[in-house]
C-alpha cells in the first residue's frame, strides 16, 4: 500500500514539549513493585502497633512502662542483694524458684500486653448500608416528630434473653458481653476491662494471661517481700539491725516497694478468682447484670453451674483467632500492570487510551491522506472507526480515500483537508474527539520506509515505551526517511 502525499516530506525534527502534566509509562510500569501495605497501618482505632503489626498496644502506654520499670527494678535487687546471701545461708532454691516466677511474670505481661483483646472488625460502608436500610425497613416510616425506638436487638441465651446494643462508631451490633472501650476506640469481644498496667484492654483473647499475670506477680510480691525480710532478720541476728540495714541498703527499698503492692495486687487476684469462679466480667459484675443464684430472673446465662468448669472455660479453653487480621494486606482497587513477555508492562486495554493521553503529550507532526485519488465521501462530516479493527496481523490497511490513523482512531475526513500541524503541549489543551480536529498521533508517513506502512508500527508497545523515555527527558525525536 502506498502513500499519496500532497507535500514534500519533512526533514527530522526536534520539538520541545511540556512533561509537566506527564506520566512517564516508566512510573506506570513501577508501579507493580509497590510495597503493599498492611491492614495495621490503617486501622481506625486508637492502637499502636510495633514489630510489623505482630505487637498491638493501646495508645496509653506511660502506666505499662511503670509496671515494668517496677518489676524489673525490685526482682533486680532482690537477686542482687538478698538472693547470695540466702542462697548461703538458706537454700539454693530460693534464687531459682524467684527466677522462675520473674520470667513467668514477665512472660504473661507481654503476652496479655501485645497481642490482640479481641477486637471487632469494623462494618464496611456496603455493609453499614445495608444494616441501615434493614434498621429504616424495621421501623417503617416516619413523619415529622418521629423519634425512632433505640437501637436494639434481642437474643434468647440459655433461657435469659440478652439485648445487642447498635454501636455508632463501628456499625455493627455487638455481640453479647461485647463492650466499646472508648479509650481504644474500638469493640472488644468479651469485654472485661481497660488496663492502663498492661496498656491494653481485657477481653477474650488475652484474659487468661491477664489473669495469670496479676496472680504471678502476687506470688512474686509475696515471695520477695518474705525473703526480704528473712534476710533482714538474719543480719540483725548477727550483726544488729541498724548493721543489717547498712550491709544491704536495697533491702529497704524492696520492703517498702512490695509493702504498699502486695494488697492491691492480691486484692485484683481474689477478685478476678471470684469473677472465673462464676463466669462474671468486671464490666458485668460493675453494672450488676447477673445475679449468682439460678431462682432469679436475672441468673447468669454464661455460667456452667460449677466453679472448676467455670474455671476450665476461661483459662483452658481453645484460643480464639484473631478476626481483625492486622497483618494481612490491603487489597487495592485500582488496576495492576499486566506483565507482558517482553518486560514491559501495560495497563489493561479498557484504560490504554486514558493512560497513553495522560503520559505522552501529542507529538508536532504532520497528519497525511492515506490512498489514492478515488472519488470522495459525500458531506463534510467524519466517520470515526476504532482503531483496534487495526490488528498487527493484518498485511495492510483497507485504500480509502480521506483516511488517516490519528492515534487510535482510523477518522475519515474531507478529501480536501491535508496536512495539519498539532502541537499539545499537554493533556488538557487535547481538543475533544466530538469536536472538528479529531486526537491525532504522529502521521503515519513518519512511521514508512519506502512509501509502505508497516502494520506493527501502529501499535508496537517497544517503541512506545522508547516514545515515552524520550519525553520525560523533554525531546522527542519524530524521523520521516
Amino acid at each position: 500500500m502506498y502513500l499519496g502525499l500532497d507535500e514534500p516530506v519533512r526533514e527530522c525534527q526536534y520539538n520541545q514539549i511540556c512533561t509537566r502534566n506527564s506520566l512517564p509509562m516508566e512510573t506506570l510500569g513501577h508501579k507493580k513493585k509497590k510495597i503493599p501495605r498492611r491492614k495495621w497501618q490503617v486501622f481506625p482505632g486508637r492502637n499502636r502497633f510495633y514489630c510489623n503489626g505482630r505487637v498491638m498496644m493501646a495508645r496509653q502506654t506511660g502506666v505499662f512502662y511503670l509496671t515494668l520499670v517496677l518489676i524489673m527494678v525490685t526482682s533486680g535487687l532482690f537477686f542482687a542483694f538478698d538472693c547470695p546471701f540466702l542462697a548461703s545461708n538458706l537454700t539454693p532454691a530460693i534464687p531459682v524458684i524467684g527466677g522462675v516466677l520473674f520470667f513467668f511474670v514477665l512472660g504473661m505481661l507481654f503476652r496479655a500486653s501485645f497481642s490482640d483483646p479481641g477486637v471487632l472488625p469494623r462494618a464496611t460502608p456496603d455493609e453499614a448500608a445495608d444494616l441501615e436500610r434493614q434498621i429504616g425497613a424495621a421501623n417503617g416510616p416516619s413523619g415529622p416528630g418521629y423519634r425512632p425506638p433505640p437501637r436494639t436487638r434481642e437474643v434468647v441465651i440459655n433461657g435469659q434473653t440478652v439485648k445487642l446494643k447498635y454501636c455508632f462508631t463501628c456499625k455493627i451490633f455487638r455481640p453479647p458481653r461485647a463492650s466499646h472501650c472508648s479509650l481504644c476506640d474500638n469493640c472488644v469481644e468479651r469485654f472485661d476491662h481497660h488496663c492502663p498496667w498492661v496498656g491494653n484492654c481485657v477481653g477474650k483473647r488475652n484474659y487468661r494471661f491477664f489473669y495469670l499475670f496479676i496472680l504471678s506477680l502476687s506470688f512474686l510480691t509475696v515471695f520477695i517481700f518474705a525473703f526480704v525480710i528473712t534476710h533482714v532478720i538474719l543480719r540483725s541476728n548477727r550483726t544488729g539491725f541498724l548493721s543489717a540495714l547498712k550491709d544491704s541498703p536495697a533491702s529497704v527499698l524492696e520492703v517498702l516497694v512490695c509493702f504498699f503492692s502486695v494488697w492491691s495486687i492480691v486484692g485484683l487476684s481474689g477478685f478476678h478468682t471470684y469473677l472465673i469462679s462464676s463466669n462474671q466480667t468486671t464490666n458485668e459484675d460493675i453494672k450488676g447484670l447477673w445475679s449468682n443464684k439460678r431462682a432469679k430472673d436475672n441468673y447468669n446465662p454464661y455460667s456452667y453451674g460449677n466453679i472448676m468448669t467455670n474455671c476450665c472455660a476461661a483459662l483452658c479453653g481453645p484460643l480464639p483467632p484473631s478476626l481483625i487480621d492486622r497483618r494481612g494486606f490491603i487489597q487495592s482497587d485500582t488496576p495492576q500492570p499486566v506483565s507482558h513477555s517482553n518486560g514491559s508492562s501495560m495497563y489493561a486495554s479498557t484504560q490504554l487510551h486514558t493512560h497513553m493521553a495522560a503520559a505522552t503529550p501529542l507529538l508536532h507532526s504532520n497528519s497525511v491522506m492515506i490512498g489514492g485519488g478515488g472519488p470522495p465521501f459525500p458531506g463534510k462530516s467524519s466517520l470515526v472507526v476504532p482503531c483496534a479493527s487495526l490488528a498487527p496481523s493484518q498485511p495492510s490497511l483497507p485504500s480509502m480515500p480521506g483516511l488517516s490513523c490519528a492515534g487510535d482512531m482510523l477518522t475519515l475526513r474531507d478529501p480536501d483537508t491535508h496536512c495539519h500541524h498539532h502541537h499539545f503541549a499537554s493533556p488538557e489543551e487535547t481538543p475533544s474527539p466530538s469536536g472538528p480536529m479529531p486526537l491525532t498521533l504522529p502521521c503515519a508517513a513518519h512511521m514508512t520506509h519506502g512509501g509502505h506502512i508497516h502494520p506493527a508500527q501502529f501499535y508496537d508497545p517497544a517503541s512506545q515505551d522508547s516514545l515515552h523515555e524520550d519525553s520525560v527527558r523533554g525531546l522527542v525525536k519524530l524521523s520521516s526517511v
